[in-house]
Formats: structure tokens, C-alpha cells, sequence
């Protein structure tokens, strides 16, 4: 199974517990697979705007699919770990400067996969419209 888990520094909220399973940071500054680059991220901070998300979510898409054509080995191991574990992307979101976790590369990188490995199962987080 794949999910999202936010990360949170410093103490966590008893509402807010750790989920158990494998937990990967997928944040910009991380290495992995499903990151985003921070000229992306950074574009999407300073402007909050719809069309600024749409930019990003294009961007991120775009790259998801070059690294998926050029990284497909890293791909098929996160699948295939999520088909016998639970998997947790984590990212910062929500946070102040981005406070909709909708418009988190998360649930983008949860749709790619779900798009990319049917039999794997994705859940995404229940949010507020």
C-alpha cells in the first residue's frame, strides 16, 4: 500500500501520530526517486495562485515521467516494496507558506504511481474541498 505521512520537526500532536510502516521523505532536498526539484517547489511558494499549482503540477508530471523513463528500476522496487508493506511519502505539507495539501507533489506522485502500477493499492488522505 501507498500513502502520504506528513512530516512534521520538533514534537508531534497526538491527533497527528507517525503512521507505522516505511516511511521515505520524498522532499526536494532528498534523493529520492519522486522528489521534486527545488526550482519547482520554490516557483509554487512564492505564488500561491491557481495558475502558479497548474504550472507546478505540469512541471512535476513532466518530470515524474522523464525520471520514470530514466529511472524505471527505482520505480518498480518502490512498487513492488508497497505490494508487501505499507509506504508513507512523507512531505512538509500543509504548512503556512502552503497550507492546502492538495496542492502537495505527494498526491501528484500518488497518482503517477497508481497510473503506473494498477495492481498496487494507493490511498490518498481525505481532504477539505
Amino acid at each position: 500500500m501507498l500513502a502520504r505521512y506528513r512530516i512534521v520537526r520538533g514534537k508531534r500532536s497526538p491527533s497527528d501520530p507517525l503512521p507505522d510502516g516505511i516511511r521515505q521523505d520524498t522532499r526536494k532536498h532528498t534523493q529520492h526517486v519522486l522528489r521534486p526539484t527545488a526550482p519547482l517547489v520554490l516557483a509554487l511558494l512564492e505564488d500561491s495562485s491557481a495558475a502558479a499549482f497548474a504550472a507546478f503540477e505540469h512541471g512535476y508530471r513532466a518530470l515524474l515521467q522523464q525520471r520514470f523513463v530514466t529511472e524505471r528500476r527505482r520505480f518498480d522496487e518502490l512498487a513492488e516494496l508497497a505490494r508487501s508493506n505499507d509506504v508513507y511519502l512523507g512531505c512538509n505539507c500543509p504548512t503556512q507558506r502552503q497550507p492546502d495539501v492538495r496542492r502537495c507533489h505527494t498526491l501528484l506522485a500518488l497518482a503517477f504511481l497508481r497510473d503506473h502500477y494498477p495492481d498496487v493499492v494507493v490511498r490518498f488522505p481525505q481532504t477539505k474541498a
